[in-house]
């Protein structure tokens, strides 16, 4: 049986130390009184009911899985996710990060993520119902109406009734502009919807009173394409004008889908049948509302890989200090033993490291993009709200893709390390693969994301957000360049980063002579800025690790920071000259290839 420790420690030491996010939330009125005490000891109880309430049901809720009555269309999540689901909102976590005009607690979105983590570790499938809430609370808190504001947000900030995003359909995926669900206009100004989704996930369960779902659908003189989209509200079951619940709506769950991984949550089949609903933001501007439900999404996306990587890890090392499997190849380590533990074996620490480089590099990169979505909301300069929205509509497809990519790499390294015993169930590593593989897909696929950074964000403003991120890098080696010590992590970016500049605009001229020259370049691209993205946060790891050890500091905490930091700029940084390489090779010999794909 797998096993969890909450990393607390290092939560502490980026937020604190790293990126001292106390002194932000002084500049936001709202969060001016927060202190880091307060933060460490909502994570520390976090923790707490991460290990023992939504832990002990990950594996056996991976073995039930949901379940459904055809005849009724109602849905069963496993044994204990419903009365794991009743503490979570008796603890009062599903206020943490909202909004006090609606019952929130008012704290800022770092803490809920760091939260969130621990609960991805602990049970990705059972996070995502009150995940996904959270962005559709976001979503209506952007863009609802006051009225629909009052009569949905305070019970999805309690999380009495959860939210889900209906977006896909079965002829197709990311593309919604193929969509056919359609909304009728009603005499008293609502909608009836009609049509299909499939892959909502926590799309009907047995957890919460109602489910409020958010659908895309077309009005009948809409514009083709994505122009022609419109957000609703679909509940589950309908809401009186003195909030208390009505009649069933015509939304029902027609079947669930049979998967690779997170079993225990509900991917639902939706029906729209007549369904009421009422709209969100303006006709046609749907997706203006939904992305803040995706954006949201995408991070959390992150997260739950970011969450695996770390628990995948730790089992890992835990299991190959006690493994014993032959002698070190420089002599006997366990002269005590048979054997030694397979610890000491070279290959078996990269695996070890890979998974901690990137699970503490993606912590440092959430972190950091939290603060900037607070930033965005909350700070009172205008200016830094529009800088923090900038970068950060940068770093999303990056947190998305490779932090998920990386977890795809680390939970299988991981898994490597179990040998035969990691392809065997009662371990939880080959659970940890599965559930981490759908994190690479959904809430548009990695190829998208990718896409997204180099065609939006990069050369959609010639580079501009890109410089601004490049200015970060510069500020850090002009506070560091003459310390010998910071050498090996500072050399690496700066050059990195100087590359970078020629390497987007021969992307771009390319591109701009044949588009499909970007899309061929852009998955390795994406790769290249997330190493020089991760390798930034790591620089400053491991600048504050040395400070302390210069300081006298003891703690054993700043040296396995710095050996970690070594290892990635000396074994996984080094991956951006290949990638540079493959993303220069061109569309041609993906493109001129039609003998090769009969």
């Amino acid at each position: 049986m797998p096993t969890y420790t909450p990393p607390l420690r290092d939560m502490q030491f980026v937020m604190h130390e790293v990126l001292n996010v106390v002194a932000d939330f002084k500049t936001m009125p709202q969060h001016a009184e927060l202190d880091a005490d307060t933060i460490n000891a909502v994570l520390e109880e976090g923790g707490k009911f991460a290990v023992d309430v939504a832990f002990p049901l990950n594996i056996s809720g991976d073995t039930e899985g949901c379940s459904i009555d055809q005849a009724t269309h109602a849905v069963t999540t496993p044994k204990g996710f419903k009365e794991a689901y009743a503490k979570y909102i008796e603890g009062g976590w599903a206020a943490l990060g909202c909004d006090p005009a609606f019952g929130g607690q008012g704290l800022p979105l770092v803490v809920n993520q760091m939260f969130y983590e621990m609960l991805n570790s602990a049970n990705q499938a059972w996070t995502m119902y009150p995940g996904l809430t959270h962005g559709a609370y976001a979503a209506l808190h952007a863009h609802g109406t006051e009225e629909q504001k009052q009569t949905y947000l305070h019970k999805m900030t309690s999380g009495e009734w959860t939210g889900s995003m209906c977006l896909t359909e079965p002829h197709c995926g990311t593309d919604l502009g193929l969509m056919r669900t359609k909304a009728e206009p009603q005499a008293d100004g609502t909608y009836k919807l009609t049509g299909n989704k499939i892959f909502i996930s926590a799309g009907e369960h047995d957890m919460a009173d109602n489910i409020i779902h958010l659908v895309l659908a077309r009005l009948p003189d809409a514009p083709v394409g994505i122009k022609g989209v419109s957000l609703f509200i679909v509940p589950k079951v309908l809401v009186n004008q003195d909030g208390t619940l009505g009649a069933r709506n015509g939304i029902y769950c027609g079947g669930l889908e049979h998967k690779m991984g997170i079993h225990g949550n509900a991917t639902a089949q939706i029906v729209l049948d007549g369904a009421v609903g009422t709209m969100v933001g303006l006709p046609n501007k749907g997706m203006n509302a939904m992305f803040v439900m995706m954006n949201a999404a995408r991070l959390g996306v992150g997260n739950q890989s970011l969450g695996l990587t770390e628990v995948a890890y730790q089992n890992a090392l835990a299991y190959a200090k006690d493994r014993i499997q032959m002698r070190s190849l420089s002599g006997t380590k366990a002269k005590d033993k048979p054997a030694d533990p397979i610890i000491v074996h070279p290959d078996v620490r990269k695996m070890l490291l890979t998974a901690k480089a990137y699970a503490e590099g993606g912590r440092a990169l959430m972190c950091y993009s939290s603060m900037l979505l607070e930033k965005e909301h909350n700070h009172p300069d205008e200016k830094v709200r529009k800088d923090a929205g900038e970068m950060l509509a940068m770093l999303t497809p990056i947190v998305k893709a490779f932090i998920t990519d990386n977890g795809h790499i680390s939970t299988n390294a991981c898994m490597q390390v179990f040998g035969g015993h990691g392809f065997i169930k009662e371990w939880g590593m080959e659970q940890f693969v599965r559930d981490n593989r759908i994190n690479m897909i959904y809430e548009g696929t990695n190829t998208i994301q990718s896409l997204d950074l180099l065609g939006r964000k990069i050369l959609g403003n010639n580079g501009a957000t890109l410089k601004k991120f490049g200015k970060l890098i510069s500020q850090l080696v002009n506070e560091e360049g003459v310390n010998e010590k910071m050498s090996e992590f500072i050399t690496p970016i700066a050059i990195l980063g100087d590359q970078m500049t020629k390497f987007t605009t021969e992307i771009g001229f390319k591109g701009f002579q044949n588009p499909d020259e970007v899309g061929a370049a852009a998955v390795d691209y994406l790769r290249v800025a997330g190493h020089l993205v991760f390798g930034y946060f790591w620089a400053r790891m491991a600048q504050v690790a040395l400070r302390e050890i210069a300081a006298g500091n003891t703690d054993q905490f700043y040296l396995a920071k710095l050996q970690t930091a070594r290892f990635y700029f000396a074994k996984l940084f080094p991956e951006t000259a290949t990638l540079m390489r493959t993303a220069r090779a061109g569309s041609k010999v993906l493109m001129d290839t039609d003998a090769a794909l009969v």
